[in-house]
């Protein structure tokens, strides 16, 4: 019997040993995945458009920033590179910069390019290798697209994202921060989805999402529907003047003015409701569980499907 104890135990401590080095081989643990809508790291501040004066989002962006003191880049280019003559837009940088001046920053510089050969160049994309913040100005968000799209200033812009900075941008400036670029057609901005192919890709900073603007001021409240019906596994973002989320990672809050519209293809809506619902100040919004989390007022939503949203 003990003769038969001892063999056992052998083979046992032989099993043991074989099974080591399979162990050690083994693949490791599945990394938590990272967001799927807002970067892993910086921070994006998206505006409705309109007077921010009083508002309190250009502050907010300087705060995010780290400060007046920090360094910042202001883009005008959705203001045009050409003018309806054909030539050729001359941006004058203390113009561009004096709002932010005046707001207490002690560095900051504008960028500017209608050509994109020269976006893609190190001496034009290097003002943004110490960038802790960009903002994109208002104007058409497809001359955004003609000066930086696939440029090394394009991936500069995701790179003051990676190193924790922050983008922001107001009406135009916030479009380009989406995914699918609604009103990217050069006839007009009438036009919700381009067939010009070259227009219909924004720059990313908000994956999975279109971003509309004006919602109040132009009765644009239903005009991303037919986008999210032609994309149903986006978010559509539909944002008020003076009127802005801040986002980090896959939760935005809103702040300022009015409301923000949110087009969320996984609701389920009754037959007489819009297939949206609206956020105000204070709200959270988790873009990957698409749930509210919190809103302004300090409480809790009721849980899905006990009424409308929002």
């Amino acid at each position: 019997m003990r003769a038969i104890r001892r063999a056992f135990l052998f083979f046992t401590v032989l099993a043991l040993a074989a099974a080591a080095p399979l162990a050690q081989n083994a693949a490791p643990p599945t990394a938590v995945a990272g967001p799927e809508y807002g970067p892993p790291k910086g921070t994006l501040l998206i505006v409705g458009g309109g007077n921010l004066n009083g508002s309190g989002i250009n502050e907010k962006f300087i705060e995010l920033a780290g400060g007046p003191a920090k360094t910042f880049v202001i883009v005008p280019t959705a203001g045009g590179n050409r003018n309806a003559q054909g030539e050729l837009i001359a941006y004058d940088e203390q113009r561009i910069i004096a709002p932010w001046v005046r707001l207490g920053l002690k560095n900051v510089r504008m960028l500017h390019t209608h050509d994109p050969r020269v976006a893609d160049t190190e001496a034009f994309a290097s003002v943004l290798r110490d960038a802790d913040a960009v903002w994109f100005n208002g104007g058409r968000q497809w001359n955004i697209v003609d000066s930086y799209a696939d440029t090394l200033t394009y991936r500069e812009f995701h790179k003051v994202l990676e190193r924790g900075g922050v983008i922001g941008g107001s009406s135009a400036g916030a479009t380009i921060q989406g995914e699918y670029l609604v009103r990217g057609d050069t006839s007009g901005a009438d036009v919700m989805m381009t067939a010009e192919p070259h227009h219909q890709s924004a720059f990313k900073f908000l994956r999975n999402t279109a971003i509309d603007q004006h919602i109040n001021t132009r009765n644009r409240w239903d005009h991303l529907i037919p986008v999210i019906q032609k994309f149903p596994k986006f978010l559509g973002i539909g944002l008020s003047e003076a009127t802005a989320i801040v986002v980090t990672q896959d939760r935005f809050e809103v702040i300022g003015a009015w409301k923000v519209a949110v087009h969320d293809n996984t609701r389920l809506y009754q037959p007489w409701e819009k297939p949206y619902f609206v956020l105000s100040a204070g709200d959270v919004y988790n873009m990957k569980s698409r749930r509210i989390e919190k809103l302004g007022i300090g409480t809790r939503p009721a849980q899905r499907g006990s009424g409308s949203g929002g």
